[in-house]
């Protein structure tokens, strides 16, 4: 059994990534998986200033919601982070909560598999290669950590554009075959 941490970046209501981040945690839960599902809609998270204390303190100076839902990152075996595409880059509220989590640099962390989920209006390969990298640029801080895989479903726009579609499907089994 591993531990999962599914974080769902859309802060829109009916949002097609959060549908595939909900698909994903409940094949990883039909796995046996112990899984923790964090939306950010609501969670109050303010800009790093860059202040870098926390490499010293290993905490940061905004009392948020962040701190919780780091201490879940670093021990978690498994992160999956579910964003939006907007202008063929991540949702600015997960790269606002990765900035945020530089107190994590540091620390001694658990997880070593980490998978994406993004949805976009456009459809084309290339739209969430930016997204996927600057995922990477985080990874990359977390060296023995990878990402798994990444699954991306493109065409979808509107609110609840993404029910009925296959890529949900896809969601599940990739939290299913953890």
């Amino acid at each position: 059994m591993k531990k999962v941490i599914v974080i769902s970046t859309s802060l829109r209501p009916g949002s097609n990534s959060h549908a595939m981040a909900e698909q994903f945690a409940k094949g990883a839960e039909a796995a046996g998986h112990q899984v923790e599902f964090v939306s950010l809609r609501g969670k109050e998270i303010k800009y790093c200033v860059g202040c870098l204390s926390c490499q010293q303190t290993g905490a940061c100076i905004f009392k948020d919601d962040v701190p919780v839902i780091m201490e879940s990152v670093l021990n978690a075996d498994v992160v999956c982070w579910a964003t939006p595409i907007y202008y063929y880059e991540m949702s600015g509220q997960m790269k606002t909560l990765i900035d945020r989590m530089n107190a994590m640099f540091p620390k001694d962390y658990r997880f070593r598999e980490v998978y994406l989920l993004t949805t976009a209006f456009e459809n084309e390969d290339f739209v969430p290669k930016r997204a996927e990298s600057g995922l990477q640029g985080w990874i990359a801080c977390f060296g023995k950590s990878a990402l798994k895989g990444h699954l991306f479903c493109g065409g979808v726009g509107a609110p609840n554009e993404i029910a009925g579609n296959s890529k949900l499907q896809e969601a599940y089994e990739m939290g299913k075959n953890l």
